[in-house]
């Protein structure tokens, strides 16, 4: 089975390589820019009333021939479905993202995505959905 995903957008980043990036968005204070492609401007509509958003993105840069990786501050390699290392066979990067402004396009906090990595999808954050509440 072959599976296509047409990016929304793309991100603008201070990021520019694979060691640059934060190990975890949310570790960052840094700003992000997503922009959106025209024929998906209006899916936009009602993104102002989140607080938080996930992002969903193709971490293009990253090997995809990876099974298993040493997960930081660890000795012993783990399969890449146990981690969050962006080696993996489908690198689909999610990250936990604050928003800042919504208009031409959304500026955010805490992506960590490299600049120039495709947007795949983004989704409103629900504390009462996304948290387990434990």
């Amino acid at each position: 089975m072959e599976i296509k995903i047409r990016p929304v957008g793309f991100v603008r980043s201070p990021f520019m390589g694979r060691g640059e990036a934060p190990h975890q968005g949310r570790l960052s204070m840094e700003e992000s820019e997503i922009h959106i492609f025209p024929e998906y401007r209006d899916a936009r509509e009602g993104i102002e009333l989140f607080r938080y958003l996930f992002v969903l993105y193709w971490q293009h840069l990253a090997e995809r021939d990876v099974l298993k990786v040493v997960p930081r501050g660890k000795k012993k390699k783990r399969g890449v479905f146990s981690t969050r290392a962006p080696a993996r066979p489908n690198p689909i990067g999610l990250c936990l993202v604050e928003l800042l402004e919504s208009g031409d396009f959304l500026r955010v906090r805490g992506l960590d995505a490299l600049d120039g990595s495709p947007v795949i999808d983004i989704k409103p954050y629900h504390e009462d959905i996304d948290s387990p509440g434990d």
